[in-house]
């Protein structure tokens, strides 16, 4: 019977988020209601006074608010246009080059921002109305700054693979050291896949006197992300030489943010205050999920389903292979209808039993589960980055992006057969580091 009610409760958390529910209040909700009907309401009112306060209480989640401001003052301080201007220089003369650029400057945001929509909507806002100058379609312009954005789910500093690690109690410097060879493989598959798609393009012919400006602006715009390029390998190269925990990189980070945008004019007249309101905001959200998921939680580990789950997995005889797939699935489905952060924090406690039942690396799952919730991310119909570039360009038909970024769907899914095939991918530089 229990368990009965813990499958129910899944189901109604994923109904209420396709019904469009903020999947903070359904899973406070359902857990709420499930904890009552398992536990009584004596037992599921106590732990409303309690298990929201030790959801968001963990000094290790100090990290989170402050790797969000170290995002939003990089946006204020316009670091995205000079990613991309020093990306299109690297890669903008050949055929599709402005996408490949895009992909290029969303990696170069990502690493310093951690958050895919907001690595979405701001480098969006500079590349779309500059490949629509260059004559690029709709769908491949939209195609690759949505593909792009997904960057900022797993290149470090990542929020979700952060969480991923308070969750696992896995190790933040040795997750963020396994993302670093994927996330470059994902840019160079989105690249190739970006090339492929431009191929109907002809090749990028420089307007009068364009070639010689762009040679001698070269030198410049490099120079104009060389902060970039010190704050985040004071960021994660501090993590991963041991000179500081997470939450100080993060503090570094967000310090060293603001100081860019104080020094690049991005902090005049009220955009300080809209900045720190803007991090609030979303670490806010952040966090009243984690109390939604820290009830709801509660009610599937009260009901037996991981038990269950892991139970059901040793019975079949399935090996690590099946079990991965058969995950792999689960996400892919699941990435259709919720957003990446609720995908991880409704489903990693239930799945991470069966994952140290099978034997498989926690370190490399990690990986694997960021870069399938990354996919889900840009997979119709309720893609969120589908929707964040509707949002920043009303012009932008949904059917048009959702054929854009089929190609990148398909770099994805090579990827996704790379990591594991080739699982010392992931594994190799946290072994080297030694952690």
């Amino acid at each position: 019977m229990d368990l009965t009610i813990g499958v129910l409760g899944f189901v109604a958390v994923l109904v209420l988020g396709i019904l469009r529910v903020p999947v903070a209040v359904a899973m406070a909700v359902v857990g709420l209601a499930g904890g009552a009907a398992l536990g009584g309401l004596d037992s599921i009112l106590y732990l409303s006074g309690t298990l929201p306060y030790d959801a968001v209480s963990p000094y290790g989640l100090s990290v989170v608010p402050l790797f969000v401001m170290m995002g939003v003052f990089a946006g204020r301080a316009g670091l995205s246009r000079a990613l991309y201007d020093v990306a299109d220089l690297l890669v903008g003369r050949f055929r599709g080059g402005l996408a490949m650029a895009t992909i290029g400057a969303s990696a170069g945001f990502g690493a310093i921002c951690g958050s895919s929509l907001a690595t979405c909507a701001t480098i969006g806002k500079v590349a779309l109305p500059e490949m629509r100058r260059h004559g690029y379609p709709d769908d491949l312009a939209a195609g690759a700054v949505a593909a792009g954005g997904t960057l900022g789910v797993l290149i470090p500093p990542s929020v979700i693979i952060v969480l991923y690690a308070l969750i696992t109690e896995q190790s933040i410097g040795a997750l963020f050291a396994a993302a670093l060879i994927p996330g470059l493989i994902a840019t160079l598959y989105y690249m190739i896949a970006a090339r492929i798609s431009a191929r109907r393009l002809p090749r990028r012919r420089e307007r009068g006197g364009e070639t010689g400006e762009r040679r001698r602006g070269g030198g410049l715009r490099l120079l104009a992300i060389a902060d970039i390029v010190v704050l985040f390998g004071l960021v994660i190269g501090g993590i991963y030489a041991g000179l500081f925990s997470p939450t100080e990189a993060a503090a570094i980070g967000a310090g060293g943010a603001a100081l860019l945008a104080w020094v690049r004019g991005g902090l005049k007249g009220g955009e300080l205050r809209g900045a720190m309101v803007e991090t609030a905001l979303t670490s806010g959200m952040i966090f009243l999920i984690l109390i939604g998921a820290a009830l709801f939680n509660y009610f599937v580990e009260t009901s037996g389903l991981p038990q269950a789950l892991v139970g059901a997995i040793a019975a079949a005889g399935l090996g690590q292979l099946e079990v991965i797939l058969l995950l792999v699935a689960f996400y892919l489905v699941l990435g259709c209808f919720m957003d990446s952060m609720s995908m991880v924090l409704l489903t990693v406690p239930a799945v991470f039993p069966l994952i140290q039942a099978s034997g498989i690396d926690p370190i490399w799952f990690g990986i694997l589960l960021v870069t399938v919730v990354e996919l889900g991310l840009i997979t119709p119909p309720i893609g969120m980055n589908l929707f964040v570039l509707k949002g920043i360009d009303a012009r932008l038909d949904l059917g048009v992006v959702i054929r854009g970024v089929l190609p990148f769907i398909g770099a994805d899914v090579v990827r996704v057969v790379t990591l594991i095939a080739l699982p010392q991918v992931v594994l190799f530089l946290p072994h080297l580091l030694g952690f």
